[in-house]
């Protein structure tokens, strides 16, 4: 395991296709949880595509509806609460875990009922996180995986972690681009988690590549009095 920290920039730097990304962390003061996801796309139904905030909620929605081909797989919602829970995720099992924690069950319990995306060649995988704001901040991160290129099985991976200041981790979908799309190696990448909300989203939307990239959107919550302040982009508006 390495213990190099890399900032966003450096993260993304060389990967013109990283797909859809989730970030989690702690700002460097470790006074506030953080949290970034963003999209790519490289067809114009992907790419047909805007973020839009929904009672404390966000969804992704047609830019155009009129060009949409095929919702499955690109609208849904990436990041919902339930209670003092926040889930991220890159597909619709946000609402799988929402259920299972209405049901008083947990993310891993929501997430062993869940596979890759059936996108074959690619089988995307589900990439997904959990941030508890309650008793003391803590975030869990999860990946599942095609075990094989012909998508026989579903390898199932989790991460617990507690937070450090000034840090954070990383998941994303793919290696790099190609055909079909690598889908990302290890654990997730070790990143640095700036105080300021702002300066943490405006590195990853500079970072990510220009003809690829479509949304981003990012929050935080300060952990003493509840207050979040979220930042959006969209490369259509």
């Amino acid at each position: 395991m390495s213990f190099e920290i890399k900032s966003m920039k450096d993260a993304l730097k060389d990967n013109a296709y990283p797909g859809r990304g989730i970030a989690v962390g702690l700002s460097q003061d470790g006074t506030k949880a953080m949290f970034a996801y963003f999209i790519m796309g490289r067809s114009e139904n992907s790419r047909n595509r805007i973020f839009v905030e929904e009672n404390g909620a966000l969804k992704t929605q047609a830019h155009d509806p009129s060009k949409m081909q095929d919702p499955s797989l690109i609208i849904y919602y990436p990041v919902k609460s339930v209670g003092k829970d926040v889930i991220v995720t890159n597909g619709d099992q946000t609402d799988t875990i929402e259920e299972s924690l209405k049901a008083g069950k947990c993310f891993r319990h929501a997430l062993k009922q869940r596979r890759f995306e059936p996108d074959f060649p690619n089988f995307t995988p589900r990439i997904s996180a959990i941030l508890h704001l309650e008793n003391g901040y803590k975030y869990e991160m999860s990946i599942l995986k095609s075990a094989d290129k012909f998508g026989t099985a579903c390898n199932r991976f989790f991460y617990d972690y507690e937070p450090v200041a000034g840090t954070g981790h990383f998941l994303h979908t793919y290696v790099s681009d190609g055909n079909p799309l690598p889908s990302f190696e290890g654990e997730p990448e070790l990143i640095s988690v700036p105080n300021d909300v702002k300066e943490f989203a405006k590195e990853i939307w500079s970072a990510l590549n220009a003809e690829n990239k479509i949304s981003l959107y990012c929050r935080a919550y300060d952990l003493k009095t509840g207050a979040r302040e979220s930042v959006l982009y969209n490369k259509n508006r």
